[in-house]
């Protein structure tokens, strides 16, 4: 069919281009044509929905001021009735519609003066019929003599128009073409079906079904109509799947939302005191867009579930701005009672930098050192400014005791030369070949290196520990030889050489009885017991040695 398909209307838009209003003559109707004056506009207004009724025919014939008469078409159920302003002139009365020849005329009430003229509308763009599918829909349809239009369909023949004065295929033509919009309307609506909503489905099966009921068209309406219930059982199908997908989309979005909901709750189950709260922040701000735009752009879920998941949402938002209110009150707290410690040893650090008391001062500045590392960290800024006060006063107290330490070492320098001397006289003793004799000598050289005196700071450790080495070479030699001599010991040793003796000697008859015997399992046996026992007592030998 070359007929352009157009879209279903809506049901005003229907309305408002029932096929019985006259608003422009359609293809082979005539261009200036007066509907007849039947009924006056109150009864028109009345009563919309009514078929026109026609006056009865005058005695004589009165000639028509207007052109012929356009085609008198059958009421649809849902159109009003338009009636065109008439001239002064009588118009020549509509034929009868059937079945209202029993009924009595109306009579045309006298207007009070002439009417406007009609208005003159152009015609719209027609567009060209199928030949082939014209001739297919003529075939359900017939022209009386008069121009009387009927339509055949299951129930009988139904009457659907009149356009008198033309020939018959020209009267035809027109609800023909009617019939072809409606087919072109259902093959629009198959064709969207798979990509219209339910509630475009709903609206355009809702304005077909008034359409197709009782159409003022000629074709096969009885076919258009099954074709359109085909559609129909497509369209609920279709209508099902979308259902389907739209609630699968809603519990996909349920979970995304519930994702977000479960991620917050976490954030703010954290614990405040291992919490990064700058990240944290913003991670919470993030899943709050994310549930924004959700909302906005993704599909709508359940008005009770989505409150819910928003409560929760909102719950564990309020839940994490009060940790961390409370957090950084608490810390807020802390950093000043940090900062008034640090404070009061500062003080006592300034009070001690001036001390000449070098020794005891600077165990007080370690335990000061102690207290600042337990007092916990203040705010950043005080905390540097406290720190730099505090190393201040201790770099002072110590530059004066390296300056006093400066000038003992240049008096210590002589003290040294001694006591080197006696540490070459103490390192002659080694190797210690007599104990008591090292150790009478090591005491006179420990007398002398006192009354020698102090030495510079930097010499002590080192000279100290030559003398220490010396000290130990000569008790370790003294403690080996009290080993020795201990009564106790040597009846230990006495003991344990007297039993390994007897082993050995029962073992080596042992041995010689089993070479007579020729046993050479028991020679093997005696001989592996006899070098144990042998080894045994070399090695207790030695060690009394």
């Amino acid at each position: 069919m070359s007929e352009t398909p157009t879209s279903p209307t809506s049901p005003k838009e229907q309305e408002d281009h029932a096929p019985d209003v006259v608003t422009a003559p359609e293809q082979g109707e005539p261009a200036d044509v007066e509907a007849p004056a039947a009924v006056e506009a109150d009864e028109a207004s009345a009563a919309p929905e009514e078929p026109v009724e026609a006056p009865a025919a005058p005695e004589e014939p009165v000639e028509a001021a207007a052109a012929p008469e356009e085609p008198v078409e059958a009421p649809a159920p849902t159109a009003d009735i338009v009636e065109a302003p008439v001239e002064s002139a009588p118009a020549e009365p509509a034929p009868p519609t059937p079945g209202a020849a029993a009924e009595k005329p109306r009579t045309p009430k006298p207007t009070a003066g002439p009417r406007p003229p009609v208005r003159k509308v152009a015609p719209p763009k027609q567009v060209p019929m199928d030949p082939h599918d014209a001739a297919e829909a003529a075939r359900w349809g017939r022209v009386d003599d008069d121009g009387t239009v009927w339509v055949r369909e299951s129930s009988g023949e139904r009457f659907v128009g009149q356009f008198p004065d033309v020939q018959a295929d020209e009267a035809l033509a027109l609800y023909v073409r009617r019939f072809l919009d409606l087919v072109a309307q259902v093959k629009l609506f198959e064709a969207r079906i798979p990509m219209i909503s339910p509630k475009e489905i709903d609206q355009t099966l809702k304005s077909l079904r008034e359409q197709l009921a009782e159409p003022q068209a000629v074709g096969d309406l009885e076919g258009l109509r099954q074709r359109l219930a085909l559609a129909e059982e497509r369209a609920i199908e279709r209508r099902a799947e979308l259902q389907a997908e739209r609630e699968a989309a809603k519990e996909e979005a349920f979970a995304a939302r519930e994702q977000i909901v479960e991620a917050a709750e976490a954030i703010a189950a954290q614990d405040p005191s291992a919490t990064q709260w700058k990240s944290s922040s913003e991670e919470l701000r993030r899943l709050l867009d994310e549930w924004k735009a959700a909302q906005h752009t993704g599909p709508r879920i359940d008005k009770p579930r989505e409150d819910e998941l928003w409560k929760r949402f909102s719950k564990a938002r309020t839940t994490f701005d009060r940790h961390r209110r409370q957090y950084f009150a608490e810390l807020d707290a802390a950093q000043d009672a940090a900062r008034r410690a640090k404070e009061d040893i500062v003080a006592r650090a300034e009070q001690l930098s001036t001390s000449t008391e070098w020794g005891r001062t600077s165990g007080l500045f370690r335990e000061l050192m102690t207290e600042w590392r337990a007092a916990g960290r203040a705010r950043r800024a005080d905390d540097d400014a406290l720190w730099e006060r505090f190393r201040a006063a201790q770099q002072r107290f110590f530059d004066n005791r390296d300056s006093q330490n400066r000038v003992l070492d240049a008096e210590y320098s002589q003290n040294l030369s001694v006591k080197l001397a006696i540490l070459e006289e103490a390192e002659a003793l080694l190797p210690v070949q007599d104990a008591k004799a090292a150790r009478a000598a090591l005491r006179t050289l420990q007398d002398r290196w006192d009354a020698a005196g102090r030495v510079p700071r930097t010499e002590l450790a080192r000279i100290e520990a030559r003398m220490r080495a010396v000290e130990k070479a000569i008790k370790d030699v003294e403690d080996h030889e009290w080993r020795r001599s201990n009564p106790e010991t040597r009846a230990r040793v006495a003991g344990a050489t007297s039993q390994l003796e007897n082993a050995i000697a029962a073992l080596e008859e042992e041995l010689a009885a089993a070479r007579a015997s020729g046993d050479a399992r028991a020679i093997r046996s005696a001989q592996e017991a006899l070098e144990a026992r042998r080894a045994w007592l070399d090695q207790i030998r030695r060690s009394a040695q």
